[in-house]
């Protein structure tokens, strides 16, 4: 990405170093995005809402930040761009149609944090919490990705902070109210289709970002490529292949690896979030 005469946004929380405590679970679609990350990722939700624990180790730290401080710094730097690039972006669709977009908090946090979901885990991985609109990150994920999902590349961590504003977009604009008002009332297996329908619609909206980052001028050649690689990395069929050897579909939450680089796509080419309806197609 070209990003180094970009803006930094302002809407940074830095907790690193920082002790978590657990902030009283709030209930709603915050519980649940935390619960269906952790299923996705075979954790004991409850885990996770109590705190974690042992499989979830805060990295070591030393003065309050992270080992390499400089390397830090540049991600810091990078992912506040990232953010920036997103406020402008939402900014200007919403204006567009006569709405005002709530800018997000991003909050970075090393181990585990409070949230108004519950404590906030890194073993989880990057969420996004509706009930204080903030996204949460512990950087080291973006060397699980690199590594564990074997998805390099700025653009594809740019993705994974896009998708989390997708969720956002999706709190402002009453779509996560809806569907926790279906799931409510929904058997296990239409939760959780009705949960893929609502990360796929996230995804979609990232690449929206994407499309208007490249008009933008931010997206250097093969960024894409590295988006849709990470999308696919994370695809709950690839995930679930991987850890168990083999797929059970009506417990996916997030969608194929196919569905998800598919709607990403979708929004990344047609850069319009009314495309992004995955709520009214039967096809996925």
């Amino acid at each position: 990405m070209n990003l180094d005469e970009e803006r930094e946004s302002e809407n940074v929380e830095d907790r690193r170093g920082i002790g978590g405590g657990t902030i009283a679970i709030g209930g709603g679609i915050g519980t649940l995005v935390i619960a269906l990350i952790a299923l996705l990722f075979g954790i004991n939700p409850q885990q996770l809402l109590n705190g974690g624990g042992a499989n979830s180790p805060a990295p070591q730290t030393q003065g309050g930040r992270a080992p390499n401080a400089q390397q830090e710094d540049d991600m810091t730097r990078f992912v506040r761009r990232v953010l920036a690039s997103t406020e402008d972006v939402w900014g200007d669709i919403f204006k567009q149609s006569g709405r005002t977009y709530r800018r997000p908090t991003l909050v970075l946090f090393t181990g585990q944090t409070g949230t108004a979901c519950g404590a906030g885990n890194a073993a989880v991985g990057p969420f996004y919490c509706p009930g204080d609109e903030r996204v949460y990150i512990d950087l080291s994920f973006y060397d699980e990705l690199r590594q564990r999902f074997r998805a390099p590349g700025d653009f594809a961590q740019a993705y994974v902070i896009a998708h989390e504003v997708g969720h956002h977009v999706q709190k402002l604009v009453g779509t996560s109210d809806k569907v926790t008002a279906l799931q409510q009332r929904a058997s296990e297996a239409q939760a959780n289709q009705l949960s893929v329908r609502l990360e796929l619609q996230a995804d979609c909206y990232a690449g929206v970002w994407g499309h208007y980052a490249q008009q933008r001028g931010q997206l250097e050649p093969g960024d894409v490529d590295e988006a849709l690689r990470a999308a696919s990395a994370i695809g709950d069929d690839k995930l679930q292949m991987q850890s168990q050897g083999y797929v059970v579909p009506d417990s996916f939450t997030h969608g194929t690896s196919a569905q998800r680089t598919r709607w990403f796509r979708q929004g990344f080419d047609s850069g319009d979030m009314r495309r992004c309806d995955t709520f009214g197609t039967s096809g996925l």
